[in-house]
């Protein structure tokens, strides 16, 4: 039997599974403090992710011009509207060079109306939170710590996601 046929024989599993039949995070053990970049909401103001703190937050760092996380946006507002409150909030988080004024036009064209819309700098963004690739998405707890981190897109309104999220609270 060759080396490739015992891959692919212990690959089979996890290729048959969905993406959305697992939980979206390995939670961390040892939680890690974060390093935020100023954000700036659509007033103007300025935050950090400290201001957040009290709350489980999903922060999805994402951009306009990458297709997958076009795609997960209306999965992040159905979740932000199943569970944002006191205890949960989704943080999404545009690094377009072009602003803030770039991610509402999208959210406008796409009809999203209960997810909040963030900017940051994106070299700021890269170097404060060490992500490689959009969509990235950080679990935090409520003392500012992330509690799990993945890197591309997911179902976010999926049972899976739901179930570990709230686990987090």
């Amino acid at each position: 039997m060759c080396r490739r046929s015992v891959l692919v024989g212990l690959a089979m599993p996890y290729l048959a599974t969905p993406a959305e039949a697992r939980p979206p995070f390995r939670l961390r053990s040892d939680p890690q403090q974060l390093l935020s970049p100023p954000i700036l909401d659509e007033k103007g103001t300025t935050r950090y992710l400290d201001d957040f703190a009290g709350r489980v937050i999903l922060l999805n760092i994402w951009a306009t011009w990458c297709p997958p996380c076009r795609e997960e946006m209306p999965m992040l507002e159905r979740l932000e509207k199943r569970l944002g409150g006191a205890d949960f909030a989704v943080l999404p988080l545009c690094i377009d060079d072009a602003g803030i004024g770039r991610g509402r036009q999208f959210y406008d064209e796409i009809g999203l109306d209960a997810l909040p819309l963030y900017w940051a700098e994106p070299l700021r963004v890269q170097l404060a939170l060490a992500f490689i690739g959009l969509p990235t998405t950080l679990l935090i707890d409520r003392q500012s710590r992330e509690i799990g981190r993945l890197q591309g897109p997911f179902a976010w309104d999926s049972d899976d996601a739901v179930e570990q999220i709230v686990g987090a609270f």
